[in-house]
């Protein structure tokens, strides 16, 4: 693992762990004489919000090089977005930060997160995806289904993301009808096509160019990606309606983590305990309100609140969307966990 680099890696990801001849016993010994662990994030630090406090978490890894040693990779220069569950999974990575709107598609029950109308709760009540809370632990009991731990979601979802247009302004549901939007999430498409939409699937590092060049004529999006990845250049209205919501969270294989020894174990639980008490919260409450929102105001973005009509509206077009959802982990854990999301249970 030392010395790795995204050449390795991708010769690495094409042979296979299988390749090398190790059993389980073998590779996690292997990793503790090494005491190397690898982590990876698409994100760059052009995101002033989000990259500071995970590169923080890193840093206070760090602080225990008698324990072990980190790697870590930003911006995708090791594992690309879509690269980055497989890469887990093949152990050629430790631990990963992900947007978990990228990845419900792995992982269904993260979709609750994404929820249209749900999401507004969770953003209001970070304090429900808390580590050791009763849903976190929801969570993390169907995704050892797939041999996945979510250490932290980042101590709740960010603001929820919003519809934002250029030259095809998008100010109000009616004017959705007929256009394509940016999306990533499964449930954001579920939501958007009763309102005659067509959902396309674009990563944010692709997402300036695909606006630029008209593939889009919106996209659906967190403020932080409409700053981390300059879409303010090319949008002009943000509808502000909380469709669809994201957390940034990290994850281990379930197995490996595990079997980590108790004080690396602690080492990373102690940093997590801290990204997860400071990370979304500090990210709402100050960052977007105090800077972000108001960069977007001097460049004359404007802003279009939902009507309470909408507002109804686009919500009994949820419940199908719920229900959906449900269906892809089972209707009594996925009802458990929307009752624990709205904080009834």
């Amino acid at each position: 693992m030392k010395n790795i680099t995204r050449r390795n890696f991708l010769k690495t990801a094409g042979t296979g762990i299988i390749a090398f001849g190790l059993s389980d016993q073998l590779i996690t010994k292997a990793f503790a004489d090494t005491q190397t662990y690898t982590g990876v994030t698409y994100l760059t630090p052009a995101y002033k919000d989000l990259f500071p406090p995970i590169a923080a978490f890193v840093d206070r890894l760090k602080k225990n090089p008698d324990l072990m040693k980190v790697d870590f990779f930003d911006s995708g220069t090791l594992v690309k977005t879509d690269e980055q569950v497989s890469a887990l999974r093949a152990g050629t990575i430790q631990f990963m930060f992900h947007t978990t709107s990228y990845i419900t598609r792995n992982y269904p029950i993260l979709g609750l997160l994404g929820l249209p109308s749900l999401c507004e709760d969770l953003y209001e009540h970070g304090e429900r995806l808390a580590m050791e809370s009763p849903l976190w632990k929801l969570i993390n009991d169907e995704l050892a289904k797939s041999n996945t731990f979510m250490l932290t979601a980042g101590g709740g979802i960010l603001e929820p993301e919003y519809i934002w247009s250029g030259k095809n302004k998008i100010a109000s549901l009616a004017d959705m009808k007929g256009k394509r939007i940016r999306t990533v999430s499964f449930e954001a498409e579920e939501v958007l096509k009763p309102y005659g939409v067509a959902g396309t699937r674009i990563p944010s590092s692709e997402l300036y160019l695909a606006v630029q060049r008209g593939t889009v004529d919106a996209t659906l999006a967190n403020i932080s990606t409409i700053m981390g990845r300059k879409i303010y250049e090319q949008v002009k209205y943000c509808y502000k309606l909380p469709m669809t919501g994201f957390s940034i969270s990290i994850f281990f294989l379930k197995d490996k983590w595990d079997k980590l020894p108790d004080k690396i174990k602690a080492a990373f639980w102690d940093s997590a305990k801290e990204f997860d008490r400071t990370y979304a919260s500090n990210i709402n409450t100050k960052f977007y309100p105090e800077q972000f929102w108001p960069q977007l105001q001097k460049m004359g973005i404007q802003v279009f609140n939902p009507t309470p009509a909408e507002l109804k509206d686009f919500e009994e077009k949820s419940n199908p969307v719920w229900a959906w959802w449900k269906k892809q982990i089972g209707e009594e854990a996925g009802q458990k966990a929307i009752n624990l999301a709205l904080g009834k249970g």
